[in-house]
């Protein structure tokens, strides 16, 4: 019970719950990364696999270059992205620290040409995609202006299905 226009009335009221000694908040998801943070700086041992994946669902990221994710089987994904314009040498792929990346260099060329309409998106761009932790990639094929990078999940023999007759 609190007494109406008490202190703990009124911090009960902005979002802060007083138990004897103990205060607790209210949060919601935009609280997350400082809330990381604080974990982290004040924490002993804790995994940063896991703030860095909480970090990531902040992260803005572009919607160039267009693409398709496939499931090709229940180990095998493709990942399909249109680079129109773009030629093989222009093209970088590459994975680090648990990353998928792929980066276009196109140089910007002034031409004397006058568009009435331009929709295709040539600029350069760097792309990149998380990997768990048993995903690999398996191959990387440019073909007509669409990458396509083919995605395995690395099941360990104790997980692979044997059959016996």
């Amino acid at each position: 019970w609190m007494p109406s226009g008490s202190t703990q009335s009124n911090l009960a009221l902005k979002g802060e719950v007083h138990m004897s000694n103990l205060t607790t908040w209210r949060l919601n998801t935009s609280d997350l990364p400082a809330l990381f943070d604080k974990i982290q700086k004040y924490g002993l041992g804790y995994d940063d696999y896991w703030f860095d994946k909480f970090r990531s669902l902040h992260e803005s990221t572009s919607n160039y270059p267009p693409y398709n994710l496939v499931q090709l089987s229940n180990v095998e994904s493709k990942l399909e992205i249109a680079l129109a314009g773009f030629k093989k040498a222009e093209v970088f792929v590459y994975t680090q620290d648990g990353k998928l990346f792929v980066e276009g260099q196109k140089e910007d060329k002034e031409t004397e040409s006058t568009y009435v309409h331009k929709g295709l998106a040539q600029r350069s761009f760097t792309r990149s995609w998380t990997l768990s932790d048993d995903t690999e990639v398996r191959s990387v094929d440019f073909e007509d202006g669409l990458l396509s990078i083919v995605l395995g999940r690395i099941v360990p023999e104790s997980h692979k299905r044997k059959d016996w007759f």
